[in-house]
């Protein structure tokens, strides 16, 4: 068979990528497991230290199978139309296949762009419409608008799907890719998104001025009663750390309770959600991480918790997802906690962002974890103790009845 020049390269990235899948589970989920925030939920911290395509090495044993890859490479420089190929293009196309092919909304492939994107948007900054988004479904939808920015102002709504992107329709797109290729932008230029919403008959364009966007993590307050109320939108960088500042705020005023709000918070970092909810139970396991071959890691929550033991409220509903399900399902376990609202995400897996020597990142789901009692959450969710819904009349006239429960059961006699 006639050979490319660059066939070696595009088998070190195809075969190192099917490596990592194949053993994300088994090898080496040791080695990531012992890096700090290694093993993620939700948006996590990319590892520093590329692994080496000729560490991984070519197996024998894959020729034969990659035999028809070959044969359609060779035939596609000998025949297409437009030469010269774009062999990177090429190379970057079949990792993507390659990864939609395992059927796993989770894993997949980024380029060195979209790489950066990612990471900016962990860190609490970035340029973009200012939403937190689910990407796991058919087209990216809105989870909840952040306060004060551009999504927001143009009303965007939990729920609403992006069907196309100024005048693009993104069916069959991978929603990651459109939201960090599509939506997010430089702060100042302008997107039109087109918008389907439950309820709505016909698909709306709304369009948005990109901003620069800074994400308050944590915001807090005390409310009518003494009631310390603590809202917590993502497990980013510094989540923790904000977290328990303000509890040490909001003790100070020795608090009769305090809400949890978890609301519309898609996830990010396991450390960090072991961290939040070990400030809630003193002792015990937070999690179990359970991987491919049946061996289950607990996560133990870390002493010196500020709020162990004061009655506590936590509001979730069909946008809670991931991390903040472990943390969720953990203050329910152990009845330390009462959860009012609907029913979780039931984001149960857990993703290892790998950095390739291209600068992209394989992005690899490795093990699913279950909650202290051993439920197991992905693809179900976690049940409330309280069902209260919103219903369109209520977010129409600024109505917040999850919220108004919360604060029955922590004022009940």
């Amino acid at each position: 068979m006639k050979t490319n020049p660059v066939r070696s390269l595009v088998l070190i990235f195809v075969t190192l990528a099917l490596v990592v899948c194949s053993f994300g589970g088994g090898a080496l989920t040791g080695y990531f497991v012992s890096q700090q925030r290694g093993i993620v939920l939700g948006p996590p911290r990319i590892q520093t230290t590329p692994v080496s395509p000729t560490e991984a090495g070519t197996p024998a044993d894959l020729a034969e199978t990659f035999a028809p890859f070959w044969e359609a490479w060779d035939l596609v420089h000998q025949m297409y139309v437009d030469q010269p190929l774009n062999d990177t293009a090429l190379m970057e196309g079949a990792i993507r296949g390659m990864m939609e092919a395992l059927n796993d909304p989770y894993s997949g492939y980024w380029d060195v762009r979209e790489t950066q994107d990612a990471n900016n948007a962990m860190t609490g900054e970035y340029d973009g419409i200012g939403a937190y988004v689910d990407t796991g479904g058919e087209y990216l939808t809105i989870i909840n608008p952040i306060p004060g920015t551009p999504a927001e102002a143009a009303g965007l709504r939990p729920g609403d799907q992006i069907i196309a992107v100024d005048g693009e329709d993104v069916t069959g797109m991978d929603p990651d890719l459109v939201r960090l290729t599509r939506v997010m932008g430089p702060a100042g230029t302008d997107v039109t998104l087109t918008i389907r919403r439950e309820g709505v008959d016909e698909p709306f364009d709304v369009t948005i001025t990109r901003a620069h966007i800074v994400i308050p993590s944590v915001t807090a307050e005390m409310l009518d009663n003494n009631i310390a109320y603590i809202q917590v939108s993502i497990f980013g960088d510094d989540t923790d750390t904000e977290l328990r500042e303000a509890l040490r705020e909001a003790m100070a005023n020795n608090p009769s309770g305090l809400i949890l709000d978890l609301r519309n918070n898609g996830g990010g970092y396991l450390n960090v959600a072991v961290n939040i909810a070990s400030e809630f139970i003193p002792q015990g396991v937070i999690l179990y991480e359970v991987y491919g071959d049946g061996t289950r890691r607990p996560y133990e929550a870390r002493s010196g918790g500020l709020a162990t033991e004061i009655p506590m409220v936590v509001l979730v509903n069909e946008y809670s997802a991931s991390a903040s399900e472990i943390v969720a399902g953990a203050l329910q376990d152990y009845g330390r906690a009462t959860l009012v609202g609907t029913t979780t995400f039931g984001k149960g897996s857990v993703q290892n962002w790998m950095p390739l020597s291209n600068g992209g990142t394989l992005r690899v789901t490795i093990a699913r974890w279950e909650t202290p009692n051993g439920r197991s959450i992905h693809g179900q969710g976690i049940d409330p103790d309280v069902v209260v819904e919103m219903t369109e009349a209520d977010y129409e006239a600024g109505r917040d009845p999850q919220l108004e429960a919360a604060i029955q059961i922590l004022t009940r006699p």
